[in-house]
């Protein structure tokens, strides 16, 4: 008996297809979509080069063979190595701002995005005001990027250790045209920064404890492990991050980190301090504020 290959010619074959391996894969989601067909559509739409949130015009076009190859490519390294879909497309979306990424840097996925947005209401009463913006531990530059966008009066630091991750930055800050308000300053942290006090110190820095490392899915492997790793409780850098904030910020100064699932960590770090918690999509206790005055 003869055995027919299947025929695929459309987006949703493909996208049938896709989701079908994502999900006997059991593979993790959680670098731009957090389930199989979200990221199956992404995959595809990106390899087109069509817009990422138009899948329904385009689902029953018929691809050429060159087509299909690619994607059918790009979905057996999604299975087979496990790579992040937004290291396979170079392309990482985050609150309506894409940015190029590669294993030099994390797939940008900040709940602090969210709160920029906000500009960071209510406890920034006059989102006009902030001059002097530092954001620590920058990666892809996505943060500074959005940071000069919702305060248009400021100039903004952007750090980060890593020299490789600095050149992604320069990419989006040039795709962006913001290369004249974001300064990139290759820094541990506060030790190369200009001597100046800021309205803002924004941080996302690594913060995921030992324990949780050791358990983290393949998918989180491809990643620069010095962007996630915080040591044992997943506070080391916060400790120092916090514990030097006071020297840099204005009076009236708000220093803003972010710390994932580590709230716990984070309250026995400071028990002197009394965090203020943002509410963001992913909980009440992601992201926490301290005021200058109470660091001093």
């Amino acid at each position: 008996m003869n055995t027919v290959s299947p025929a695929f010619h459309s987006i949703r074959d493909l996208l049938r297809l896709a989701v079908t391996r994502f999900n006997e894969a059991r593979l993790f989601f959680g670098h731009g979509s957090n389930n199989a067909f979200d990221e199956a559509a992404f995959l595809i739409l990106n390899s087109l080069s069509l817009p990422p949130d138009k899948l329904e015009p385009f689902l029953d076009a018929k691809l050429t063979q060159e087509e299909i190859s690619r994607i059918r490519m790009l979905i057996d390294r999604r299975v087979s190595e496990r790579i992040p879909a937004a290291y396979l497309t170079t392309e990482a979306w985050l609150q309506g701002y894409r940015f190029y990424v590669d294993k030099r840097v994390i797939i940008p996925r900040s709940f602090i995005a969210e709160l920029i947005a906000e500009q960071f209401s209510p406890w920034l009463e006059d989102p006009e005001k902030p001059r002097r913006v530092l954001e620590l531990c920058t990666g892809s530059g996505c943060l500074a990027i959005m940071l000069a966008d919702a305060f248009v009066h400021a100039q903004v630091d952007a750090v980060d250790l890593s020299t490789d991750a600095l050149d992604v930055a320069r990419i989006n800050v040039d795709e962006y045209e913001m290369s004249e308000r974001i300064n990139l300053i290759q820094s541990d942290l506060y030790k190369a920064i200009p001597d100046r006090k800021y309205d803002l110190i924004v941080t996302n820095p690594p913060y995921v404890n030992s324990s949780s490392m050791k358990k983290l899915p393949p998918e989180y492997l491809h990643e620069p492990q010095i962007a996630l790793a915080g040591g044992d409780d997943g506070m080391d850098l916060v400790r120092k991050i916090v514990a030097e904030a006071g020297q840099y910020l204005n009076d009236s100064g708000l220093l803003i980190v972010e710390i994932g699932n580590e709230a716990h960590y984070a309250e026995v770090a400071f028990p002197d301090l009394e965090l203020t918690w943002f509410s963001t999509s992913g909980g009440d206790d992601r992201v926490f504020l301290v005021e200058a005055s109470q660091l001093r």
